[in-house]
């Protein structure tokens, strides 16, 4: 099983641009369908993005497509989330997640489809 830590969170203006990385431990991070999800104050936890263990299947929530993209480094074991065109409700605390499953149809949109969490790291978007 793979553990995971996020990074490169931080403020950012409105427009601005961040990326976020999670680093996984483990030899088989290779196997494993990983997402992005976030939750902001007083909200649920929502997808945002999923790649497959190749990096070849992407998907997006609507809320972030065509300014978020995810991406991966198997060598690296590390799963990258860059964010462009930030605006204020993307604000929250983002997590990845990891999963044995095929990431098809809106299979990773899912939490209960991951079984490995990060602790999260804070994105915070001004006005």
């Amino acid at each position: 099983q793979v553990q995971l830590v996020e990074s490169g969170g931080g403020l950012v203006q409105a427009g601005g641009s961040l990326r976020l990385s999670c680093a996984a431990s483990g030899r088989t991070f290779s196997t494993y369908t990983m997402g992005w999800f976030r939750q902001a104050p007083g909200k649920e936890r929502e997808f945002v993005a999923g790649v497959s263990w190749a990096g070849r299947v992407t998907d997006y929530a609507a809320s972030v497509k065509g300014r978020f993209t995810i991406s991966r480094d198997n060598a690296k074991n590390t799963v990258y989330l860059q964010m462009n065109s930030l605006k204020p409700e993307d604000t929250a605390v983002y997590y990845c997640a990891a999963g044995l499953f095929r990431l098809t149809g809106v299979l990773g949109r899912s939490q209960r489809n991951y079984n490995t969490w990060g602790q999260g790291t804070q994105v915070t978007v001004s006005s």
